[in-house]
C-alpha cells in the first residue's frame, strides 16, 4: 500500500539564504501515528507548513493522499487537517459559526450532527454559542481541533497541540487522537511533552537543523538505543566504589548509600549477576535493587547532541 504522506528529497531556502529543510525524504503510512521530534528551530513546523501549502518549497515533492501538494495543492489540502502552534481566531466569532465556517471553506455539504459529534468530543458543546473571545486558552485550542477534524480530514497535523494547556484538556485531547486513530486516521504529532509522543506513537522522527536523522518504530528505537539502570541500595553507606569492579564504571551516590550500574538491554550478557557476586565478595552488603529503562526523551536528548558535535 502506497505511504499516505510521501516526501521527496523536500527543501527549503529562504531569500537569505537560510536553508530550514535539507533533501527531507519521509515516508507516512495511513492509519499510524508519527511523532516528529526536534529542538526549536529543527524545521518541525517548516516541514508542516510545506506540505499543508502556507510555505512553498524550494525543492524536492511531496504528495498527499497521491496528490502533488504543488500542482494539485486544493485536492492535497482537502485531506489534511492542521492544528497549528498559534491561537489565530476570529475573537467576536461564535464557537459553532467558526467550525461551521471552516467546513463550507472545504466545499463539504452541511453535516451538523457531525459537527456537534466533533464539538462533544472536544468538551465545546456547551460552548457552542460562547464567542471566542470569551473562552479560556485551553478552550480556544478545543477550537483549533475541532476546526481542524470539521472537514473530515484523513491527515491530520498536530503542532505542538498541548503547549499552554491544561492536563485535563491533555488527556481529553489523546483520548480524541485515539478514537482518530481507530477510524484510519494518519496523524504527525510535534510535541515538546515526549512523554506523550511515547504513550501514544508508533513510530518516531527525529529532524534536527533541517535534516532527518532518525526514522524508527518507536519500541524498535527504545529497544535498541534504551539503555537500563540498576541501582543498588546498600545497607552502609561507603567511601568510595571498591576496587575490583571498574569495568561495570558503577555511579557512587552522593551520601554514598547507592551504587548505580547502567547497561545495553541489547547486550547477550548484562553482567549483573557476577557484579553481584563481587560486591558480596567485597564485603558490600545490598539493602534493594532498582532498574529504571531509558526514556524516549533520553534517546532523543542524545541523538541531538550526536548530532550538534
Amino acid at each position: 500500500m502506497p505511504a499516505i504522506v510521501d516526501i521527496r528529497n523536500l527543501s527549503k531556502t529562504y531569500d537569505d539564504g537560510f536553508q530550514a529543510l535539507k533533501d527531507v525524504s519521509l515516508e507516512i503510512e495511513e492509519g499510524e501515528i508519527l511523532a516528529l521530534l526536534g529542538p526549536n528551530g529543527a524545521g518541525k513546523t517548516t516541514l508542516i507548513s510545506a506540505l499543508c501549502g502556507i510555505t512553498t518549497p524550494t525543492g524536492g515533492s511531496a504528495s498527499v493522499g497521491g496528490h502533488d501538494i504543488l500542482s494539485e495543492y486544493r485536492d492535497a489540502r482537502a485531506m489534511i487537517g492542521l492544528v497549528p502552534q498559534e491561537i489565530a481566531l476570529e475573537p467576536f466569532e461564535k464557537v459553532w459559526n467558526a467550525v461551521r465556517f471552516s467546513r463550507g471553506l472545504f466545499g463539504k455539504p452541511r453535516d451538523d450532527a457531525f459537527l456537534e459529534k466533533t464539538l462533544r468530543q472536544l468538551s465545546l458543546w456547551d460552548k457552542r454559542q460562547a464567542k471566542v473571545m470569551e473562552l479560556s486558552g485551553g478552550m480556544k485550542r478545543r477550537v483549533l481541533i475541532a476546526k481542524a477534524l470539521c472537514h473530515e480530514p484523513r491527515v491530520l497535523f498536530l503542532d505542538e497541540p498541548t503547549a499552554g494547556v491544561d492536563v485535563e484538556l491533555r488527556r481529553d485531547m489523546w483520548q480524541v487522537v485515539a478514537g482518530l486513530k481507530e477510524s484510519g486516521v494518519t496523524i504527525i504529532l510535534t510535541t515538546h511533552y515526549i512523554e506523550e509522543a511515547e504513550a501514544i506513537a508508533d513510530r518516531v522522527a527525529v529532524i534536527n537543523r533541517g535534516e532527518i536523522l532518525l526514522v524508527e518504530e518507536k519500541q524498535a528505537l527504545m529497544t535498541r538505543m534504551g539503555r537500563k539502570s540498576l541501582r543498588i541500595d546498600l545497607t552502609e553507606p561507603i567511601e568510595a566504589v571498591p576496587a575490583g569492579v571498574e569495568e561495570y564504571e558503577l555511579e557512587l551516590a552522593p551520601d554514598g548509600r547507592a551504587l548505580t550500574y547502567t547497561y545495553d538491554t541489547s547486550a547477550e550478557r548484562t553482567g549483573i549477576t557476577r557484579l553481584l557476586q563481587r560486591l558480596s565478595e567485597k564485603g558490600v552488603a545490598l539493602k534493594d535493587l532498582q532498574t529504571k529503562q531509558s526514556s524516549l526523551e533520553e534517546i532523543f536528548v542524545s541523538l541531538v547532541k550526536e548530532d550538534a558535535a
